[in-house]
């Protein structure tokens, strides 16, 4: 059964819409030829949605002589904000953006582990509120949340994991209540990252990778055949758990201690460094929103081993002999993931993975082909730490757009 003339205009005028989203403004003859739609029809949908306030003349395009022909059309960037939010254990980092994914206002804020869940839950909210006024977002439309811990594949919520605060998973009802006008989602942190990447970093363009996150913690994001794998209780990825060898025991339901966690966590990476002598290579204190202190080392030591005239390693031996160690760790959950799913492509993220660039992809690659017959290839996360807030954003846009430019039901 054909669409009827009112759903095919919508859902001409959405096809128009993802096209400004994804390439910028665009004159009605560029919007013809990319929609395959007719002069007249094009004519119509640009009248229609700039009537709507959706899109509205933003420039000239210097190909065209001046006039009616030579108009970019460009979405209305306040036409609604984002908020995006990183929550970790012990901080909060948020930024707010228009809905082309400019960034308005963005602030962090530790919060201590002592910090009773009422407290925190107001420290949180509190900073939503103040980078929201300071972005000046009168339309918040879409809080995009990335937590630790796993999110139910039916609720869509936050589920209780042990060793999280409580406050983690109150917080969406806490920002719901207090901004109603707002839809707010969460996502687990490390599938952020995963989506961030895919979408700006490192795995663009490929439809099957695997995100190793070596950060804080270790995790890790499954994507196959371009779809976000959760699992049945929405835990796959919970690498941390996985039981390696080089630990003083097994992982346990409610403890990933003697799990790769204990190999490749930032304590792990930041106590390996200290039996290679380099502890002395730190640079600064850790705050909300920094890096661990174990980035730092790690980027010390690249410099290092790469002649770098700002390293601040002390042996540069030490530091190779340093990195090496940190990639056998990382080979054992690189190579295990790569035996069970055949990915293809391993991306360590997190900013341990950011700081070790090249280098230490390098060498867990040659790890990697050693204990697995399946080519893969192991890269650099571009985005490090922030690419948790960079997927926050991602999907909070996604979804406003989807609620925008959605077309009716019939």
């Amino acid at each position: 059964m054909p669409a009827s003339p009112s759903t095919a205009r919508a859902i001409n005028d959405r096809l128009a819409l993802r096209l400004l989203q994804q390439q910028g403004p665009l004159t009605a003859g560029q919007l013809k030829q990319l929609t395959g739609l007719s002069r007249p029809t094009v004519a119509d949908l640009v009248e229609r949605l700039t009537a709507s306030g959706l899109i509205t003349v933003v420039g000239e395009s210097g190909e065209q002589r001046r006039g009616p022909n030579a108009r970019l059309y460009g979405i209305v960037a306040d036409l609604a904000h984002l908020a995006a939010l990183d929550v970790r254990t012990e901080s909060v980092s948020v930024i707010v953006a228009d809905l082309l994914g400019r960034e308005l206002a963005a602030e962090s804020v530790p919060i201590g582990g002592d910090t009773g869940t009422g407290p925190a839950l107001e420290q949180a909210v509190g900073l939503v509120e103040r980078v929201v006024k300071e972005a000046g977002a009168e339309r918040l439309h879409t809080v995009g949340i990335g937590a630790p811990g796993l999110i139910d594949p039916v609720t869509g919520e936050l589920r209780d994991s042990t060793g999280l605060p409580e406050w983690h998973r109150r917080l969406v009802a806490a920002l719901q209540e207090r901004l109603p006008r707002a839809r707010v989602t969460v996502e687990n942190e490390t599938n952020l990252a995963a989506l961030a990447e895919q979408r700006d970093g490192a795995a663009q363009g490929r439809d099957t990778f695997v995100l190793l996150w070596l950060g804080h913690g270790a995790g890790a994001a499954v994507v196959l055949d371009g779809t976000l794998r959760r699992g049945a209780s929405g835990g796959t990825g919970e690498i941390g758990f996985l039981p390696v060898p080089g630990t003083d025991g097994l992982p346990s339901a409610t403890d990933c201690a003697g799990g790769f966690h204990s190999l490749a966590g930032a304590t792990a990476v930041t106590e390996l460094a200290a039996r290679y002598g380099l502890l002395t290579d730190r640079v600064g204190p850790e705050g909300a929103g920094s890096e661990p202190v174990a980035a730092e080392l790690v980027r010390a030591a690249v410099r290092a081993t790469t002649g770098a005239a700002a390293s601040t390693a002390k042996d540069p031996a030490a530091a190779s002999d340093f990195l090496d160690a940190l990639a056998d760790r990382v080979a054992l959950g690189a190579a295990s993931v790569v035996a069970v799913l055949d990915p293809g492509c391993v991306v360590l993220g997190g900013e341990i993975g950011q700081a070790g660039g090249e280098v230490l992809a390098a060498r867990v690659a040659e790890r990697v082909a050693r204990m697995s017959p399946l080519r893969t290839e192991v890269k650099a996360g571009a985005l490090g730490g922030r690419a948790v807030l960079r997927g926050a954003l991602v999907t909070a846009r996604d979804r406003a757009q989807d609620d925008l430019f959605a077309p009716p039901q019939r």
